[in-house]
């Protein structure tokens, strides 16, 4: 790959608690997620940036799946560089051990901060504080993985961050051991490609993340027959994604459906506000997610429940 003008600021982790694995950028040029972030499931997390090498994820993860160290493999990656004084690269593996190098060709400021587990680097730096802010952010921050991460991102905004401003911000997590289905490796894989403030809107994003990811595990709750705790995380979907009529409308399908009319009747009556264009999905709802008629004539007017029924064809 021929390498790419990536300056930024980045964070490398893995969570203690979690064994998860992450990293999270923002950057002023376009579409910094697809260029820095890299990580794999069990494996380990990698930012590639400044004069960026894009090859250095995928290497990296290729020596840490073999079972080389984060240092030995950042290592020997840098030694068959040539361009290695213009690169600024950090690691984690699964293990926590870190590793990270920022080239004496990197555009100043630059500079990078190792803690436990963790790394954060940046270059074109708007003041020689952000590194540090980013640091003192991750290591006080609670909560998962996610939200640490962008705590760091914001620390380092806060402090001055890219010195031509910003556009672009990406978050990559991933779970802590390998899955047999690889799609549900990924925790969180977002990125905001052109925003005015791209780490507002990232989180933003988090949270609608995070209230989908709720309902699939109230989904799974059901199906295990924890009721109370499918009943919890439904309400945990609403209090993070409420503001989204998808979020309200499938909530209110689940708790119409499983003994919660009054809750599903204005989880469904605030996604029909939001979007009137439900009132065309809810009689189309195949038999397994129909709400009771009940909760149908609640929230539907009668006349255009009546209007929305397929026609019933003619007798021959």
């Amino acid at each position: 790959m021929e390498p790419r003008l990536v300056s930024t600021f980045s964070i490398v982790a893995r969570d203690v608690a979690s064994g998860d694995l992450g990293v999270a950028a923002q950057s002023r040029r376009f579409n910094v997620g697809a260029v820095v972030p890299w990580a794999e499931a069990g494996v380990g997390a990698v930012a590639t940036q400044a004069f960026a090498e894009p090859g250095y994820g995928p290497r990296a993860l290729e020596l840490l799946r073999a079972g080389v160290a984060a240092g030995q493999a950042l290592d020997r990656l840098l030694a068959a560089d040539p361009g290695a004084a213009v690169r600024q690269v950090a690691v984690v593996d699964a293990r926590g051990e870190v590793a990270v190098h920022t080239g004496a060709g990197c555009i100043p400021f630059a500079g990078h901060r190792a803690g436990d587990g963790f790394a954060v680097q940046g270059n074109l730096l708007a003041t020689d504080r952000v590194c540090d802010a980013m640091a003192r952010a991750f290591e006080r921050a609670h909560g998962a993985l996610p939200s640490r991460l962008l705590a760091a991102l914001d620390a380092g905004q806060a402090a001055g961050g890219d010195a031509r401003g910003r556009e672009s911000a990406a978050l990559f997590v991933v779970r802590s051991v390998s899955e047999s289905e690889p799609w549900r490796n990924r925790a969180v894989d977002l990125r905001v490609e052109n925003h005015r403030k791209p780490i507002a809107e990232l989180q933003r994003l988090l949270h609608i993340h995070q209230a989908f990811a709720a309902l699939e595990e109230a989904t799974r709750a059901l199906g295990e027959g924890r009721t109370d705790d499918a009943r919890a995380l439904g309400a945990e979907a609403l209090r993070r994604g409420g503001a989204h009529d998808e979020v309200s409308f499938w909530v209110g399908v689940f708790l119409a459906r499983n003994g919660d009319e009054e809750a599903g009747v204005l989880a469904l009556r605030r996604a029909l506000r939001r979007n009137p264009r439900w009132r065309a999905v809810l009689p189309r709802l195949p038999a397994a997610y129909q709400p009771p008629a009940a909760v149908l004539r609640r929230v539907l007017r009668r006349h255009e429940l009546r209007r929305l029924r397929p026609p019933i064809p003619a007798p021959p």
